[in-house]
């Protein structure tokens, strides 16, 4: 269905008048992308005619301008390519890796696109390489696929690289697939954070000193190498954002995702509200309030100025591909990797837990936690009646899987001479007593129920109580 409100037509109505202002500082890649999608499926780009074999009903169509930055022409790109990419997907777990640059250098980025963007390319991709290559983690070579996008939801200049990776690597020698240690786990990520800041503050440092950046405006003091090695300075010390999200369920959903990203523009027809001589209104998710859907409104230059920010230079690939997955040999390596899991045993998958979230987070957890009473129901436990409360052999038993040393029964000698650990305690509440409602119930840690146990068994067996209360910190 066609959108009411499209880009081509704010640029349609003010356009002209948007080049009369900054005729000076509108470069070639910009008029281009101006002029295609204000041409777009307009008469000036030819057209053909239609006609339903039924019943004999014809239309115009009108050319589209193939245009990448174009938001009505990439359809047709994206279902070719997909339809392409189709063959090349592994039964495997795909990981996405983000990778962000700081706004100082997206600043600089704006004025040096190339040389910037083709940095963010070749350091992240060293960085996913050099990680997955450490024994410590993979230990082989892996494949990825990486997707360049320079635009946040309010079209300001925000470069990042998206990267679909593959959920394991292949050896060395090419005769052993070597899988993610833990399913939901790909890499660590301050690790990766850690290598991209260096290996991308080395290469454009580098760049700079071969004269392959160029500085204009407030920016032009940094032409100087010392100063902007000073400027750099702080960044160094700076975490850079690179997170990676968990792996899909399918290779299906991998190529619905993969169509999301690949061949998308700096802002698509369906989120404009409105448009007229005062301004331009579209919708845009706050991603730092929990993807709270919002509504701005631009003044018609200032929006076209901010699409006109996300331009590519020509002939510029902002899809990669890298690792086994390049272009050269792709082909045989897929082929190779399909043949080492298909002779690969099936792995054994842990049952799904049907317990609630809250209760496979308590299991997770080292030490557990211990309802704990109030104060008055702690004091009127407190004493003989403690003693009690001491957990059986029988009850320990079942705790820590192992069978009691006397069976069934209660435990005749305290301690038991297995030394079963002892886990969770809840001290009962007293008899006499209502139970507490769940706004007065409070948590303390195990360890904590555990010294209150060896400080019980000292007071009953007569044993000094300076190890006992050591238990307790």
């Amino acid at each position: 269905m066609r959108p009411a409100l499209e880009v081509a037509e704010v640029f349609r109505r003010h356009g002209p008048a948007y080049r009369r202002t900054h005729d000076g500082h509108l470069g070639r890649e910009e008029r281009r992308v101006m002029a295609a999608i204000e041409l777009c499926r307009m008469a000036a780009l030819g057209g053909h005619v239609e006609t339903c074999e039924d019943c004999a009903l014809s239309r115009v169509a009108y050319n589209s301008c193939r245009n990448r930055h174009c938001p009505k022409c990439q359809g047709a790109a994206r279902e070719r390519w997909l339809a392409d990419r189709e063959a090349d997907l592994l039964p495997l777990p795909y990981f996405h890796v983000v990778f962000t640059v700081p706004a100082e250098i997206a600043a600089i980025a704006y004025q040096n696109k190339r040389q910037v963007y083709t940095i963010l390319f070749e350091a992240a991709a060293e960085t996913l390489k050099t990680i997955a290559a450490d024994p410590r983690h993979l230990g082989g070579e892996l494949g990825f696929l990486a997707i360049l996008h320079t635009w946040g939801q309010t079209l300001t200049h925000h470069p990042h690289l998206h990267c679909l990776v593959p959920g394991g690597a292949l050896s060395a020698d090419g005769g052993r697939w070597i899988a993610c240690r833990r399913r939901r786990f790909f890499l660590p990520v301050r690790v990766l954070s850690r290598l991209f800041r260096r290996l991308f503050l080395e290469r454009f440092l580098a760049a700079q000193a071969a004269g392959g950046l160029r500085f204009f405006g407030a920016l032009e003091p940094l032409g100087d190498g010392n100063a902007l090695a000073q400027a750099l300075r702080p960044l160094r010390k700076k975490r850079w954002v690179v997170y990676a999200k968990p792996p899909f369920g399918s290779p299906e959903r991998v190529l619905a995702y993969l169509g999301r990203y690949t061949h998308r523009v700096a802002i698509a027809n369906s989120r404009l509200d409105s448009a007229d001589d005062s301004g331009v209104t579209f919708r845009w998710r706050d991603y730092r309030h929990g993807n709270a859907p919002r509504s701005m409104t631009l003044a018609p230059h200032e929006f076209i100025r901010r699409f006109l920010l996300h331009c590519l230079p020509d002939g510029f690939h902002r899809i990669r591909h890298y690792g086994f997955l390049a272009n050269g040999i792709r082909r045989a390596r897929l082929a190779i990797i399909r043949r080492l899991l298909a002779d690969a045993p099936p792995q054994r998958r842990r049952p799904e837990d049907s317990r609630p979230g809250h209760q496979r987070a308590l299991r997770s957890r080292r030490l557990p936690l211990l309802r704990r009473h109030p104060a008055h129901h702690r004091q009127a436990a407190a004493g003989a009646t403690m003693a009690r409360h001491v957990m059986s052999a029988r009850r320990r038993a079942h705790w820590s899987r192992q069978p009691c040393c006397t069976g069934p029964g209660r435990c005749d000698r305290d301690p038991c001479p297995l030394r079963h650990p002892s886990p969770v305690l809840a001290v009962p509440k007293p008899r006499s007593r209502p139970r507490c409602s769940p706004q007065r119930q409070r948590w303390m840690p195990a360890h904590r129920a555990i010294g209150l146990v060896a400080a019980t068994r000292a007071i009953d067996t007569g044993a000094p109580r300076a190890n006992a209360a050591a238990l307790n910190p």
